[in-house]
C-alpha cells in the first residue's frame, strides 16, 4: 500500500535547503560545461536518421480534445509531438502552493493563467499545447508509514486535473518524485491514467534518494538503466493500446543527475525530453542549459522557469533564443 501525501510530513525548511544545494549544483555545471562528453546524449542506442513517427492511433484511441486545437490535431495525426508542436506547462502539487504555481489554485482556477502563459508562445512558429505537470508522487522530508520518504496522490485527485486539462484542451503530465523508492513501481501505480492518449510522464531524479539520504538534504539522481526500465514500460503501453506518441520528460540540473545518460534508449513511441531544471540568475541558467541540453535528434529539450526563484526570469522571447530551442517550457 502506498502512503498518501501528507504536507505535514515535509520539512518546513526543505525549500530553503534546496536553495543552497542548487547554488552548489549550478556552480558545478558551470565548471563542467566545457566538457563535450558531459553535454550531449549519444545516439549509439538509436537508429540512424530522423526520428520515426509513432504508429497512427487506432479507431479505438480516445479522442480527448477538440479536433481543431493543437492538442486535438496532434492526437489524431499519428505524428511525433516534437518538433512540430511546443508544450507549455504549469508545474506543482495539488493544494501545495509552495511546490509550484499549479498548486496555487484549483485546477479550474489556475487554468486561465496557464492559457495566458501558453499564448505568449503562439508567435514563435509552432502550435502550442498547454499542460498541467502534476507532482503525483511527492518526496517528503520524513519517512512516512512505509519509510519511503514520499507520499502518493490518490488517482481521483489526479483525474480532477485530467478533467480540467481536457476542458481546456491541454495535456496532463504525471510527475514522480520517488524519495527512497524507485520510479517504475510508482509509475505503474498510475497505469490506468497513462493508458489515456493525453497523459504524459515526467521523472524528477533530484528526489530519488539512496537508503541513507533524505529529500531536502541531498540532491538525488538516477541512472540510464532505471530511465530505460520506465521508458520500455511506457513505450509498451503506447504500442499495446495504440496510443499517440507520449511525452516522457526527465528533469536534470546537474551533469551527473542521470548517470550514463548517453545510454538512455530511444523509443519512437515516446517524445523523450531532457528537461533542464533549476532556478537562479539568467547567466547561470543559460550556462546550465547549454551544458545539459542535447543535440541528438532522437531526443528533445525542455527548460524550466521559476516565477519567484529565478532572478530576472527569462521572457518567452528570451527562451526562444536558446539553441537548441526548447520543445517543452515548464513554469513553477
Amino acid at each position: 500500500m502506498h502512503a498518501q501525501f501528507d504536507p505535514t510530513l515535509m520539512h518546513k525548511n526543505i525549500v530553503h535547503a534546496l536553495v543552497a544545494m542548487c547554488a552548489v549544483a549550478l556552480a558545478s555545471v558551470a565548471a563542467g560545461c566545457g566538457n563535450p562528453s558531459a553535454t550531449s546524449s549519444s545516439s549509439a542506442n538509436a537508429p540512424s536518421g530522423a526520428p520515426a513517427a509513432s504508429a497512427a492511433p487506432s479507431a479505438t484511441a480516445t479522442q480527448t480534445s477538440a479536433p481543431h486545437t493543437p492538442l486535438g490535431q496532434f492526437l489524431s495525426s499519428g505524428k511525433p509531438l516534437f518538433p512540430h508542436d511546443r508544450v507549455v506547462a504549469y508545474y506543482g502539487a495539488a493544494g501545495v502552493p509552495a511546490m509550484g504555481v499549479l498548486g496555487s489554485a484549483s485546477p479550474s482556477g489556475i487554468a486561465p493563467r496557464l492559457l495566458r502563459q501558453a499564448r505568449a508562445y503562439d508567435r514563435f512558429g509552432r502550435p502550442v499545447i498547454p499542460a498541467f505537470e502534476l507532482i503525483a508522487v511527492i518526496a517528503q522530508g520524513a519517512p512516512g508509514p512505509g519509510g519511503t520518504y514520499h507520499g502518493v496522490t490518490d488517482t481521483a485527485t489526479v483525474r480532477q486535473y485530467l478533467t480540467e486539462a481536457r476542458r481546456i484542451n491541454a495535456l496532463l503530465i504525471i510527475d514522480i518524485q520517488p524519495g527512497r523508492a524507485t520510479f517504475l513501481p510508482l509509475v505503474k501505480h498510475y497505469e490506468s491514467l497513462l493508458r489515456e492518449s493525453d497523459v504524459g510522464l515526467a521523472l524528477d531524479p533530484e528526489w530519488e534518494m539512496t537508503a541513507s539520504q533524505v529529500p531536502g538534504h541531498t540532491i538525488g539522481g538516477t541512472t540510464a538503466a532505471e530511465v530505460n526500465g520506465v521508458g520500455d514500460y511506457l513505450a509498451g503501453l503506447v504500442r499495446a493500446h495504440h496510443l499517440p506518441q507520449k511525452l516522457f520528460a526527465i528533469h536534470q540540473f546537474t551533469l551527473d543527475m542521470i548517470a550514463n545518460r548517453s545510454a538512455v534508449r530511444y523509443h519512437p513511441e515516446l517524445a523523450t525530453t531532457f528537461h533542464v531544471d533549476g532556478f537562479g540568475g539568467r547567466s547561470i541558467k543559460l550556462i546550465k542549459y547549454h551544458a545539459i541540453s542535447t543535440h541528438d535528434p532522437h531526443f528533445h529539450n525542455g527548460f524550466k522557469l521559476f516565477y519567484t526563484q529565478d532572478t530576472d526570469m527569462l521572457t518567452p522571447a528570451d527562451a526562444m533564443k536558446l539553441r537548441p530551442q526548447p520543445d517543452l517550457l515548464t513554469y513553477e
